[in-house]
């Protein structure tokens, strides 16, 4: 362990960058006294310059990135039994939401090798019920946007844009989040830029922008000439505080962006050609912005697969994630055994059976994806040295598991 590289990590300062912009926000959020974003200024200029900057119309921010899916999926407004196509790899603050608004989360299955959802994928769970999909750039590289767009446009179902893990990610050279209906973003820690916690919508659409700022704030409806509680809605609300904080992140975005894609596209680089391992397929048109950097790599090829190599690069301090969830989301026991309010196992209960087959037949790219991705940390503070620590450690690893030397071109 002593040749060991300390990597900068998302979970504290090594890999932020956090400065003198967010304490001065802070320290006049303080000094106002105003520290709610009812009346507040900096969540409002945040919600203003982030909607500027991907190019949607509306921004609404909110308190987590599950919350900015739940007020996307009551935005469209399920009716109860409702069914919302999804992916199956994904985290349960995406899907969570889809459960108490009533409606049935059908899982279609993925890429093996992108782990993303395709307009195949999709259109082989669509059904009568289908109210919106929901599609998720998982890693920060997005789904192939064209052609979901025409099998929903052509089906009149909206598209809600999971962009937790893609800030600024581009596809034929429009930002995520702006090419479906809603797109949703999340502040979290170790998102390109955070709050702690912290979520943000957009859209471009006046009506489903409405309901998302109702959603956020309990259905009151701040301005109006007579306003009431509209509906059964919730407190999302980002504070000032986490306002301030974003306010200051979002001129860094750029450079974080720019950072993030320059450090990997320079270990794909150095790890091109190596057996059994595969550098991240980018989707064609797109600009991936590597929330995190996968590998795919043969179990037939490096002995022991994802884990095994895996296993390696931990004992050089690569914090890397064999197989990233290690199950599919149906198979988490909310799913499996349908835990949702007290006994009732309601909504499920409104499910026809094709929405919750879950037969492993379905799902054989999201099998094969989970069995053979590894994902490496990443943030915008990498250097070259540490890029080639990882390449390095990688090709070392490769050549213990295979039996072939490997070396660095």
């Amino acid at each position: 362990m002593s040749n060991v590289l300390p990597l900068p990590s998302d979970q504290d300062s090594t890999g932020r960058t956090f400065g003198p912009e967010e304490l001065e926000n802070l320290a006049a959020a303080l000094r106002s006294g105003t520290l709610t974003s009812t009346r507040g200024e900096f969540t409002k200029q945040f919600e203003q310059q982030f909607a500027s900057l991907v190019g949607s119309k509306h921004g609404h921010a909110c308190s987590s990135g599950t919350a900015a899916i739940h007020c996307a999926v009551a935005a469209v407004n399920p009716s109860p039994g409702d069914e919302i196509i999804t992916t199956s790899i994904t985290d349960m603050g995406g899907l969570s939401p889809i459960l108490y608004q009533g409606a049935i989360p059908v899982f279609a299955d993925v890429d093996p090798h992108t782990c993303n959802l395709t307009a195949k994928t999709i259109e082989a769970r669509l059904t009568e019920r289908t109210k919106a999909i929901i599609v998720t750039h998982l890693f920060g590289n997005p789904c192939d946007m064209n052609e979901i767009m025409d099998l929903a446009n052509g089906r009149g179902i909206p598209v809600i844009e999971d962009c937790a893990q893609a800030f600024l990610t581009s596809y034929h050279d429009r930002y995520v989040g702006t090419l479906g209906s809603i797109g949703c973003f999340s502040l979290q820690q170790g998102k390109h830029i955070t709050t702690g916690e912290g979520g943000v919508c957009v859209s471009d659409d006046d009506e489903l922008a409405r309901r998302l700022f109702l959603f956020i704030n309990k259905a009151w409806g701040y301005g109006d000439e007579k306003p009431d509680h509209y509906f059964l809605a919730l407190n999302y609300r980002m504070s000032e505080l986490q306002g301030a904080v974003a306010l200051a992140q979002l001129p860094k975005l750029d450079g974080v962006v720019e950072s993030r894609v320059r450090t990997a596209d320079a270990l794909t680089s150095a790890l091109r050609g190596l057996p059994g391992v595969e550098t991240p397929q980018v989707t064609d048109g797109a600009v991936h912005t590597y929330w995190k950097y996968c590998l795919r790599v043969d179990e037939n090829v490096v002995e022991g697969g994802a884990v095994g190599l895996g296993g390696k690069l931990r004992e050089k301090g690569i914090a890397c994630a064999p197989r990233y969830i290690q199950k599919p989301a149906f198979c988490c026991q909310v799913f499996r055994d349908q835990v949702t309010f007290g006994d009732s196992r309601w909504p499920f209960t409104l499910a026809q059976p094709s929405a919750v087959n879950y037969d492993k037949s379905l799902f054989e790219g999201t099998w094969n994806a989970l069995r053979n991705v590894l994902v490496l940390p990443w943030n915008e503070n990498y250097t070259q040295e540490h890029v080639d620590y990882i390449a390095v450690s990688v090709r070392e690893a490769v050549t213990e598991l295979t039996g072939v030397e490997q070396t660095v071109e």
